[in-house]
């Protein structure tokens, strides 16, 4: 009995033996959460300070600043001229734009002209109760010098002639650029202009006197458009035409066919014309004669 017991014995304990022999001999996985958690939130807070923070786009210092303009979603170049007021050639060169395809969002843009360059984009000279903008790379002409006023006169008022140039940009002598009836009036922002009907390939007209800086269809939702800079103040277009008279840069007298009627972009032949006050959409209305 007694040795029954210790075999009983020494089997037990070699049980054990075996037993702990073949647990693995490494600590248990442990999870630092708190290093966890420390490393996920510095993740997201970077994103967020990159999200938020624009200074790798171009221009971001001046956001905010008169004269600069931050890009939006679906915005292009002609588009941003043509709110602005401003050639989109012009844009590319204030900028240094390699490729004026490409604009991001958030991107800032000089949409003023720069110091030195404020009076040289268009001064008008009146001719015929319309203006002309001056060539490409010429300063407008000079006005000539007052006489001195005779003794029987009186002297001309002080500052005349810049008020009779104010004058002359903010009231051009605008016509109707084609002859349908109206099938659509202003309501900005719903219509930025007025609709005007008619039949594939009538004549549209330049409104006014000026330099044609946009002949294309790259602005979505305006088809076949023609953009003309009359003055520092006012530019027309003329949307949805079939076909384009006219190339960009050239000079264009009031009346003079420019395109002719079309449906681009659109559900039936008509044009769409826009005055921009300062690339502000204004009424046509309000500076077209009461009578064709």
């Amino acid at each position: 009995m007694r040795r029954w017991t210790g075999w009983t014995g020494v089997l037990c304990t070699m049980a054990v033996l075996a037993g702990c022999a073949q647990a693995p001999n490494r600590p248990a996985p442990v999870e630092d959460r708190r290093s966890s958690a420390s490393s996920r939130a510095t993740t997201a807070a970077s994103s967020t300070a990159a999200s938020a923070n624009p200074a790798a786009l171009p221009g971001a210092d001046n956001a905010g600043k008169p004269g600069y303009y931050t890009v939006r979603p679906g915005d292009t170049l002609i588009k941003i001229g043509l709110d602005q007021g401003q050639n989109w050639r012009d844009l590319v060169r204030w900028n240094n734009l390699d490729n004026p395809n490409v604009i991001e969002k958030g991107q800032v843009l000089r949409v003023a002209p720069p110091p030195g360059e404020e009076g040289v984009v268009v001064r008008p000279v009146a001719r015929n109760n319309v203006t002309m903008p001056p060539p490409p790379g010429q300063q407008p002409p000079q006005q000539p010098a007052q006489q001195a006023p005779q003794a029987s006169g009186s002297p001309p008022p002080s500052g005349a002639a810049p008020a009779a140039a104010e004058v002359a940009e903010d009231s051009l002598n605008f016509m109707w650029p084609a002859s349908g009836q109206v099938l659509a009036s202003f309501d900005d922002p719903k219509n930025k202009g007025i609709d005007l009907a008619g039949k594939a390939g009538d004549a549209v007209m330049a409104a006014a006197d000026g330099r044609v800086v946009y002949a294309g269809s790259g602005l979505r939702g305006y088809g076949n458009l023609v953009i003309i800079k009359h003055n520092n103040v006012f530019l027309t277009a003329y949307a949805h035409n079939q076909s384009l008279l006219v190339k960009e840069d050239q000079v264009v007298k009031r009346g003079q066919k420019i395109a002719e009627m079309g449906n681009t972009d659109t559900d039936q032949v008509k044009l769409h014309f826009e005055i921009r006050r300062q690339g502000k959409p204004v009424d046509p209305t309000r500076y077209l004669p009461a009578t064709r």
